[in-house]
């Protein structure tokens, strides 16, 4: 008897431990109400997860990038009209849009089928499990990794090389990659980098350490630069922040030389001229004058 109860309770045990190890079960993503949903890793496997909530940043309130915006929104639509179209890296300083514009496209045009699944850098190695399960889903998905980068000796970028190369691990035709960094070529850059160039023919040959680090972001077809703002362009973006925050609060903010400068030294304090930086003046500014008109 004492035999039979010391197994029930070394089966239970182990059965204990392995419920920890294995993931929770999950249904299938009804990606007809789903537009976006998340690579969550448990142990060995992972599973997506429905987003429960999307920024609703729209278009027309991304500002100051309107070429940056055309050229990946024209890119979005020739992948959803399932004509030729390219895996895509926003690169440059932060806070300039570059994941508002992802979010944005998928306010656009989730109607259209459009569907966004992020994953985080860590989990890159499980891309072709995610291509397994979107793979005969009859939408358009857009593999997003937001800020990514790597440090010196991370391996992961190889299976990210790989999808986008079209190798073992290639992508799906329905699914494209976007990802949004600070850095051109994802990998930091060092001076010693240039130190095995030669001239070839008059031709510049980098050396196999920076043809390394370059080889990862060639295989993105389109490189999406975003720059900080002249003061000029971001004093037009606080202005039209201002303008559209007010408005949708019932009051017409008046344009000022006090607003001005305000926005100006806010730029400073943030050492950044950007649109985020502009939203983020707008915010205070209209919410501290709908505060005053309450007094």
């Amino acid at each position: 008897m004492n035999l039979d109860y010391e197994l029930v309770e070394q089966l239970r045990r182990v059965l204990t431990s392995v419920e920890q190890i294995l993931p929770r079960p999950v249904a299938p993503i009804d990606w007809q109400n789903c537009f976006a949903a998340n690579w969550r890793r448990h142990s060995f496997a992972g599973y997506l997860e429905p987003m429960q909530a999307v920024d609703d940043i729209g278009l027309d309130e991304l500002l100051g990038i309107d070429a940056q915006k055309e050229v990946v929104e024209d890119n979005t639509l020739q992948f959803l009209r399932g004509y030729p179209a390219n895996n895509t890296l926003l690169w440059g300083s932060r806070g300039t849009g570059k994941s508002s514009l992802v979010r944005a496209l998928l306010n656009r045009y989730a109607e259209e089928g459009l569907r966004i699944i992020q994953v985080d850098k860590d989990d890159l190695p499980s891309l072709p499990d995610i291509f397994s399960i979107i793979g005969d889903q009859p939408y358009r998905f857009i593999v997003f990794c937001d800020d990514l980068s790597f440090e010196s000796g991370e391996k992961s970028y190889k299976v990210l090389k790989s999808a986008l190369d079209g190798s073992v691990y290639a992508a799906p035709p329905n699914t494209l990659i976007y990802v949004t960094s600070n850095r051109r070529y994802l990998v930091p850059e060092y001076d010693t980098d240039n130190l095995g160039s030669k001239l070839v023919n008059n031709e510049v040959h980098f050396g196999e350490g920076v043809e390394e680090k370059i080889s990862l972001s060639d295989r993105f077809g389109l490189w999406v630069a975003f720059h900080v703002f002249t003061q000029e362009q971001y004093l037009d973006v606080v202005r039209q922040c201002v303008v559209n925050l007010g408005r949708r609060h019932g009051i017409e903010p008046p344009w000022s030389r006090e607003l001005e400068q305000a926005a100006i030294a806010w730029s400073h304090d943030k050492s950044k001229r950007c649109g985020r930086t502009a939203f983020q003046f707008a915010r205070r500014w209209v919410g501290q004058l709908l505060l005053s008109e309450e007094k």
